[in-house]
């Protein structure tokens, strides 16, 4: 046998949506084991139970089972760490469109200037991982070559933060964590929500805007996959932290490499390649569930 570690149960729900039943369903999926602790994070909205494993254990079955044990409920299931050094992370690094807020700024773009259905179709296959994305960010800009300027304004005023977003990075913050906003898309969106939100640190693409009017093109190096995984690195390193202090959250394919990277790579309602390949997932709940997979409770979250 291999040396004793502690990993934690989580389930989390929309409010009111976790039944007591549903929890001693999951107690009983862990019967036989040596059980630390077992607590409600939220009242019928978070909990958790911390229990033993060897190191060599493949959690993965057990996941599997208790996923599928209440996959008809608006429930996440997940089973994370539970090191009381490194589970509450000291650095956020977030995905802004479709994470942090809901929408897809360069569709809202296109919406606008008439070429919704056109620009979606590269950004679902850009998401999935069908094309890779720096080629595909360039296809959909050069598209947007002559529209005034004055229409970026118009798209943020379509901005809408996603539930918890807020609570999230003040949580964290209020802990002792820098929170990155780090984005494949515009620094004319970054900058207003980082400033919105309060997030320490922001990235993303510049669009060149010249008398008045788009150029058509994205100031290089644009910022993708690699580039969201050296942020996290470079942010990281800049802190004196290891990477077990991380989180990164996001929701497409070229948010995958900082993902796994991280301490603790959670996919957020996100395509079905980066769930698979996340530490932990999250479609029911809101951007909350991230606070409860550190082990916070409801009250110790920033007012």
């Amino acid at each position: 046998m291999g040396e004793m570690l502690s990993r934690a149960l989580v389930l989390t729900s929309p409010p009111g949506a976790l039944a007591p039943e549903t929890v001693q369903a999951a107690r009983a999926l862990l019967r036989g084991r040596t059980i630390i602790e077992d607590r409600w994070l939220a009242e019928r909205e978070a909990w958790e139970t911390i229990f033993v494993v060897d190191e060599d254990e493949d959690l993965g079955p057990l996941l599997r089972t208790a996923k599928a044990a209440f996959r008809e409920a608006p429930i996440d299931v997940n089973i994370v760490p539970d090191d009381i050094a490194y589970r509450r992370k000291k650095l956020l690094v977030a995905d802004m469109e479709s994470t942090i807020v809901g929408e897809e700024f360069i569709d809202e773009l296109a919406a606008l200037a008439g070429l919704g259905p056109e620009i979606a179709a590269i950004t679902a296959r850009a998401m999935r991982g069908e094309i890779e994305f720096e080629a595909a960010l360039r296809e959909r800009v050069a598209r947007f070559k002559g529209l005034d300027a004055a229409i970026l304004d118009e798209v943020y005023a379509r901005a809408t933060l996603n539930p918890g977003a807020e609570t999230l990075v003040k949580t964290m913050q209020k802990h002792g964590a820098t929170c990155a906003l780090v984005s494949g898309g515009f620094t004319v969106f970054t900058e207003r929500i980082a400033k919105r939100l309060g997030f320490d640190v922001e990235q993303a693409n510049r669009l060149e805007i010249e008398g008045g009017k788009l150029r058509g093109t994205v100031a290089e190096p644009i910022l993708g996959r690699e580039a969201k995984r050296a942020a996290l690195e470079r942010l990281a390193a800049d802190r004196g932290l290891s990477l077990t202090e991380t989180l990164a959250v996001g929701d497409g394919a070229n948010d995958l490499d900082m993902i796994r990277a991280a301490g603790l790579g959670v996919a957020f309602r996100a395509k079905p390649i980066v769930a698979a390949e996340a530490s932990a997932s999250i479609v029911h709940g809101d951007l909350t569930a991230l606070l409860y997979l550190q082990g916070y409770a409801r009250d110790e979250f920033a007012a």
